[in-house]
């Protein structure tokens, strides 16, 4: 059975949302402020990660890890400056 699992985080002043869409073959979108920017699918639970930018000048790269199972999916934020990773916030609609 597909579900729908929604993510967000804000960062450096942008809105980036992520909807985990399981099944066989789960889906992986990723919305920079409101704007598909990536989008991968992947093998049963395996872990996917997609790479997108921020709209900056100039523009920021930066991934997000999706891990779309066992159990509940979960999302983290890559910066690709080395920072430290950050959990997305589910969200429940």
């Amino acid at each position: 059975m597909r579900r729908r699992h929604h993510f967000h985080i804000d960062y450096l002043g942008h809105s980036v949302s992520v909807t985990v869409q399981t099944g066989h073959t789960p889906v992986v979108e990723v919305l920079v402020d409101g704007k598909e920017t990536g989008h991968a699918t992947t093998r049963d639970d395996r872990p996917v990660t997609v790479e997108v930018e921020l709209p900056t000048d100039p523009p920021t790269p930066l991934s997000v890890r999706a891990t779309p199972g066992p159990g509940v999916p979960r999302c983290l934020l890559l910066p690709v400056d080395g920072g430290a990773p950050q959990v997305m916030a589910p969200r429940p609609y």
